[in-house]
């Protein structure tokens, strides 16, 4: 089967082998390889999706994709929400700023949250790295149950009409902003050199933003391939144990990455014999349950709203880590 990443593989053998002298199979040579080959595969994916992604987003103006999801009051705008998060490659903390702005243009209270579960967890460096790491097949079931999850509870947060427990502040900001004159309806047109740019500019940005976790988390799961007994991580996460789904939700939460910096973590784990299902629920928790989110969020919201949105994602990352494991 053809491998558009052998050269990566094949160049990280020869480092390893030849230049340091070390066996493939011992602790620091597997450990030393993961790390070489992961590095460059995972940046060059992240650079080219991104200048992809980058070019299209041109085509989309951010005002009127408010104005837009503005309009939609039923279970369409949560659908069309998570859309958007998906080409918004934002962590958990970037992601609030665009949330408290689409509160302030008037988009309603549950759509809001469908776009603020679904950007950090499911966006295009998502996409790019769990295709690359794990195959088209878990990318396209984590994605989906990714888009379900923020779907539903940005839904069910609309259904119970919980606005009363926004900081007011935020309805001020919107009261403010309905005054102002907002009339963008002049047609721009953009030459596809300016779109080329735009994308170029786009993967700039997220590679600069992101390289840093890439090579922690790679560093980490290198450390974790080559030196951490799979006995330690099967006993704690593995199939033996019922609870190993809440138990790794519950170890994800207080820590702070985005996805790139995840991923690397989640593909060793997987290497070492955790269950798929029980990976993504952790990978999950990380990425849209981090404890500086829920810091920040508690400036917006008020702690009875923030309790219903933790617990309505914990309960589908929890939910989605048992069907996961029974089913893939």
């Amino acid at each position: 089967m053809f491998d558009p990443f052998y050269p990566f593989n094949w160049l990280a053998s020869q480092i390893v082998t030849q230049i340091f002298g070390l066996s493939l199979e011992s602790h620091l040579g597997a450990s030393l390889h993961f790390f070489l080959y992961d590095v460059p595969k995972v940046l060059t994916l992240v650079l080219t999706i991104s200048f992809l992604v980058g070019t299209l987003k041109s085509f989309l103006e951010p005002e009127k994709v408010r104005r837009w999801l503005g309009g939609k009051r039923t279970i369409v705008g949560n659908i069309l929400a998570a859309m958007v998060g998906i080409v918004t490659p934002f962590c958990s903390c970037s992601a609030v700023p665009l949330f408290i702005g689409f509160l302030e243009a008037g988009v309603p209270l549950g759509v809001t949250f469908s776009y603020l579960i679904s950007a950090p967890m499911v966006n295009e460096v998502a996409v790019v790295l769990l295709w690359g790491l794990f195959g088209l097949k878990v990318t396209l079931i984590y994605v989906g149950f990714g888009v379900l999850l923020a779907i539903a509870a940005g839904y069910i947060i609309g259904l119970l009409k919980l606005e009363k427990w926004v900081e007011s502040f935020v309805w001020e900001l919107q009261k403010a902003r309905q005054t102002e004159d907002l009339d963008t309806s002049a047609d721009i047109q953009i030459t596809w050199k300016q779109r080329f740019a735009e994308g170029q500019y786009s993967a700039s940005e997220i590679f600069k933003s992101v390289w840093p976790y890439v090579v922690g988390g790679i560093a980490i799961g290198a450390g974790i391939h080559g030196y951490v007994p799979a006995d330690i991580i099967t006993n704690l996460a593995g199939d033996r144990n019922p609870f190993a789904v809440p138990i790794a939700t519950a170890i994800g939460v207080p820590l702070y990455a985005n996805i790139a910096g995840v991923l690397p973590i989640t593909e060793a784990l997987v290497n070492k014999g955790m269950s798929l299902g029980t990976v993504l629920a952790f990978t999950m928790a990380v990425t849209a349950l981090s404890l500086p989110e829920i810091v920040i969020l508690r400036k917006v919201l008020r702690p009875q709203l923030l309790a219903v949105f933790i617990s309505l994602v914990t309960f589908g990352i929890i939910s989605i880590g048992y069907l996961f494991n029974a089913f893939v």
